[in-house]
């Protein structure tokens, strides 16, 4: 058996020792693909030729692992900066050809997909004319910039027929799997509440070797090419409330400032946002690049429970007795502080517990699969398949969709109501 497959038998692994696989796999439709035998090899009949496009950071990154998947060839890469395109052929050891106008590189036959890891404002147009050159697409988040290009690029998809896969790899997190899983079971029961956050310390700058590469190279700060934090962090928690919630949010209100990085980015440098789902829902989120003592984390909340994502803990309401010395102090806190006379009333402080949660996924028993290898297996098996997984593009739109009203009414200062927006 290739070890290159480690992370898929992680995952089949995983599922089984943690998961109800079977009711998972009709929960989240994109697993199933993942839990075909794969010991035996691919044929050669059925290798997969793909293209990557954009080999920056994230582009050379996709590149190593689609490297490491079995029954994959990385046939082309294209990228129109000759440092990135240098390095990407390098790493395929002179193997793939090289473009630096991905027109060209459409032309090539026997192409079957393309990775796409550019700039945001080059996605949509990049995805609809590899939708219209027969190459089915495995896109970056965010999908697009602006809802004109989520909805041209969702006709385009739909009359094709291609596949797109949207870089969402949380969708393939055993962590997030199982949690969903937990979720549906009622283990937290009725969601309340959804808060989640992503902070960094970093001016996001990447160095600059002549000054009219500054917005080729620092496109992230500047609102002709990028919504900034929402598009390139938010996105990913937003996806995950969509899935979660198994709804679109019905408003979103916000403020969005720049009060650190005062350096002529255009992009808000801090982020906070109340999105309102359907029942009442609220997802809270908020994102920074001048303090990272957070880091970031993905909290549900419902009536008998909390997970946070990123820690992978599970919170019960109803914790466990303590053991009996814990159990002495907090008697002697409780003797100390209950109850307190305030104006004729008693008042008890509310305090975070003290509760050190549970696993959601016990690491003794299963290793963590790699979620971004998880992520492109499944684009290359939907490919082999020529099929799209049900709910992978849609999951993909409708963050876009989220990030995109979000960062509107930040700009707008004014309550964004999905009702009013056509459909997609």
């Amino acid at each position: 058996m290739d070890n290159n497959y480690l992370s898929r038998r992680q995952l089949i692994q995983g599922l089984s020792a943690i998961a109800s696989s079977t009711a998972l796999s009709g929960l989240v439709p994109w697993i199933s693909l993942l839990k075909a035998d794969v010991s035996s090899g691919i044929s050669a009949n059925n290798k997969v030729n793909l293209a990557v496009l954009g080999l920056g950071s994230r582009g050379r990154f996709l590149l190593l692992h689609l490297m490491n998947i079995p029954g994959v060839n990385v046939v082309a890469v294209c990228d129109d900066y000759p440092l990135h395109l240098k390095r990407a052929i390098k790493l395929t050891k002179g193997k793939a050809k090289r473009y630096t106008d991905y027109r060209k590189m459409l032309e090539q036959k026997d192409i079957d997909g393309v990775v796409i890891a550019t700039p945001l404002h080059l996605h949509a147009q990049m995805s609809i004319d590899c939708f219209h050159a027969d190459k089915h697409v495995f896109c970056e988040k965010s999908l697009t910039k602006t809802v004109d290009e989520a909805a041209q690029l969702n006709a385009v998809r739909k009359t094709t027929g291609k596949i797109l896969h949207v870089g969402h790899q949380r969708m393939f997190d055993i962590r997030y799997l199982k949690a969903f899983e937990d979720i549906k079971a009622g283990k937290i029961g009725k969601i309340t509440q959804i808060r989640a956050y992503w902070h960094r310390n970093s001016d996001w700058r990447r160095r600059v070797p002549r000054p009219e590469l500054e917005r080729k190279i620092n496109w992230r700060m500047y609102r002709e090419y990028s919504l900034g934090l929402m598009t390139e962090l938010a996105s990913h928690h937003l996806q995950v409330a969509n899935w979660f919630l198994e709804s679109e949010p019905l408003s979103v209100r916000g403020s969005g400032s720049i009060n650190y990085w005062r350096d002529d980015r255009e992009v808000f440098d801090n982020v906070n946002l109340v999105y309102e789902y359907p029942d009442g829902v609220h997802f809270i989120y908020d994102s920074m690049i001048s303090n990272k003592h957070y880091g970031l984390e993905f909290q549900v909340m419902g009536d008998k429970g909390t997970l946070e994502l990123e820690a992978g803990k599970f919170y019960s309401e109803k914790p466990p007795t303590p053991p009996g010395i814990h159990q002495l102090i907090n008697d002697l806190e409780h003797s100390i502080f209950d109850p307190l006379p305030l104006g004729g009333a008693s008042w008890v402080p509310e305090t975070a517990s003290n509760y050190k949660g549970d696993w959601i996924v016990d690491i003794k028993k299963s290793k963590i699969p790699d979620s971004t290898t998880l992520s492109l297996e499944a684009f290359v098996e939907s490919i082999r398949n020529n099929e799209p997984i049900a709910g992978m593009a849609e999951q993909g739109l409708q963050a876009a969709l989220a990030c995109i009203a979000g960062d509107e009414a930040m700009v707008r200062n004014e309550v964004i109501d999905f009702s009013k927006r056509a459909s997609i």
